[in-house]
């Protein structure tokens, strides 16, 4: 014989809520992460809470109607307990959200999507969040007024990332301080290519459309993520070592840029010699259009640029950079002088063996010259988010690296970037740790005048 019992509502409330809990999150109390992880210029960027190990992107993208369709598997490992995390997003419509094959539960405002799993996620745990998302991607302009994001074009689109540009079409933890490993399929119109980061593995054509895998094994933040899309002459040959080069240029641009890249494999052979070996597994170059963005980016093996701006020296540049920035990435955006101080010393040091100016002459030249404009902030300092691309970061950043060089001499300052470059390979650092790295490396020498007044300084240095 059966028996029905009827509770009193409160206590059939309370077992319903101790019921629940229980079953949704296994005993773990989570709290949500952060959205941001605080830094100076763009507190927004990035989420706390979590580090990516490995991006899983799905594209497809129809230049003729803008819209991109994309799926987003994101492989991460809780760094605390979590009830919520953030991604960057920005634009695009999620159609849905699963973490652990589980439906969650999500919401937006701006740039953040804000994600609850079914089930809390414990400290240390590894978890896979699947994002489903459509719409047409949007290009956002910096503080500075540059243009990123997606970049449409005459015959398809360009993703460029800096600072915060990824955000537009793949969801993520867009913050230099989380780097991850990738593979970005991209499918789009028969005829037309996808060339993305790293190594192409695999290009299989189905019902008129051509699906395009790129693997990329080491750590890469996102802002030096990329895809282009269009009609391109694809050129493989190899660079030392047997090194993969994989250019991509626009049939428009190949005859005035041949000559250039043509010098990538003695110019990876001249950088080895100075920075050590290249940290990564492929190199090359995309080459676009004057007007198809505004600007060269150091995309992580395959740097992007305007066919007017394709010059030796700017892919001395961004080539330095695959060293400089995109194996050791900087920690905060007010960072960026690591990057970009290398990058241009790289430059002064490649004349300098090519029968140019030396870097001392460079040296003196910009600093006997009247620019107000080189010394309107330190660059360690830049003076807010419109400026860390501005020229104290690039002329004044390599003018630290020059006077460390007189300091200790060629020898040991070459054994510094060289070390530098070895000891945080894939990794991020902060100008901090550059500073202590330097000191450790030449401890008979005092740096202070140099950290004081060409580092941090506000004010033009006393004459050196």
């Amino acid at each position: 014989m059966s028996r029905s019992v009827r509770l009193v509502p409160a206590v059939a409330a309370l077992l319903a809520l101790a019921l629940t809990g229980t079953a949704c999150d296994g005993g773990v109390r989570g709290t949500p992460g952060g959205s941001g992880v605080r830094d100076p210029y763009f507190p927004k960027a990035g989420n706390g809470g979590y580090d990516v190990d490995h991006y899983a992107l799905t594209l497809d993208y129809t230049p003729a109607t803008r819209r991109l369709t994309g799926t987003a598997v994101i492989t991460a490992r809780a760094t605390r307990d979590l009830s919520a995390f953030n991604l960057d997003l920005a634009g695009l419509h999620v159609d849905s959200v699963r973490v652990e094959g589980a439906d969650a539960r999500w919401n937006r405002t701006g740039q953040e999507l804000t994600v609850r799993p079914h089930d809390d996620l414990g400290k240390g745990e590894t978890f896979r969040t699947t994002v489903r998302y459509s719409g047409t991607p949007r290009t956002l302009t910096d503080a500075d007024g540059a243009e990123e994001g997606w970049l449409p074009t005459d015959d398809g689109a360009l993703a460029l990332g800096e600072p915060v540009g990824s955000m537009a079409w793949f969801p993520g933890n867009h913050h230099p301080s989380d780097k991850a490993a990738y593979d970005i399929t991209v499918t789009v119109p028969k005829g037309l290519q996808a060339v993305s980061n790293g190594q192409l593995a695999e290009q299989t054509t189905k019902g008129g459309r051509t699906a395009y895998h790129w693997h990329v094994a080491e750590p890469m933040a996102s802002y030096v993520a990329t895809v282009a899309v269009g009609r391109y002459d694809i050129a493989r040959t190899t660079g030392p070592h047997a090194l993969p080069v994989v250019t991509a240029v626009d049939p428009a641009e190949a005859g005035s840029s041949a000559k250039v890249l043509a010098k990538i494999p003695e110019i990876l052979d001249w950088a080895e010699t100075n920075f050590g070996p290249y940290p990564f597994s492929s190199f090359g170059a995309i080459v676009d259009r004057p007007g198809d963005a505004g600007y060269a980016l150091e995309t992580q093996n395959r740097p992007v640029f305007p066919a007017d701006q394709l010059t030796t020296s700017i892919l001395v540049h961004e080539l330095a950079h695959q060293w400089y920035g995109d194996s050791v990435t900087p920690e905060t955006w007010r960072d960026m002088w690591l990057n970009e101080g290398f990058a241009q010393y790289a430059e002064w040091l490649y004349q300098e063996d090519h029968d140019g100016p030396t870097a001392q002459e460079t040296f003196t030249r910009l600093y006997e010259s009247d620019s107000e404009d080189l010394w309107a902030f330190p660059p360690a300092k830049p003076s807010g988010p419109a400026h860390i691309s501005d020229r104290p970061v690039y002329d004044r950043g390599a003018m630290v690296l020059h006077k460390i060089r007189q300091e200790v001499g060629d020898d040991t300052f070459y054994d510094i970037i060289q070390g530098w470059a070895a000891a945080h390979r894939h990794g991020t650092a902060s100008t901090a740790d550059f500073t202590a790295y330097v000191q450790r490396e030449a401890p008979d020498h005092d740096f202070g005048r140099i950290w004081k007044d060409w580092l941090y300084g506000d004010a033009k240095p006393a004459r050196p």
